[in-house]
């Protein structure tokens, strides 16, 4: 056995509140992961960064809104409850296939530079990600996180898009 293989892949999952990042982890887990390996799943949430928005500055131009201390701090115990929500349920699905170590990252940041910079600076086997199966229209406004990754990142790529319920083909 070659010594690459001893060690086992690190394998980051990169995941979100929807079901797309969740089917893509099920889907690693079950077909890339082995079991009893030295595979280690990074499990990786990039919470978004903080709006900012403008409007009047109270002297007739536009400047920028500042929040309250307060509002502030309960944005981002939302965005930490979220981030926390979103591994928890992560961590769950990976329970289910025992004997594959997890380690888990949330980064702040826009999804495409958290996704795409962690892949460099942990050196990763391979980086599985979720379609959300965006439109023409709203890929084109919104930008494909997962066609940038694949664009940018070094390693191998799998995009795993959640087939279609048969309620919807009908």
């Amino acid at each position: 056995m070659a010594e690459d293989e001893s060690k086992g892949r690190k394998i980051l999952v990169a995941v979100d509140e929807g079901e797309e990042s969740m089917y893509a982890l099920s889907w690693c887990l079950s077909n890339i992961t082995i079991e009893n390996s030295k595979d280690t799943i990074v499990l990786l949430y990039a919470k978004p960064p903080l709006a900012v928005y403008s409007g009047l500055d109270g002297t007739g131009g536009m400047g920028v809104q500042l929040f309250s201390s307060n509002i502030m701090l309960s944005m981002e115990s939302y965005r930490n409850a979220v981030a926390q929500g979103v591994m928890q349920k992560a961590k769950n699905i990976c329970r289910q296939h025992s004997d594959i170590k997890v380690e888990t990252m949330v980064e702040n940041g826009d999804a495409r530079d958290v996704i795409c910079g962690a892949a460099e600076k942990l050196g990763v086997d391979m980086l599985v990600m979720g379609s959300h199966g965006y439109g023409l229209i709203k890929r084109a406004f919104l930008g494909s996180v997962s066609n940038h990754c694949a664009q940018n990142v070094k390693c191998p790529v799998l995009i795993a898009k959640r087939p279609k319920s048969t309620a919807e083909n009908k």
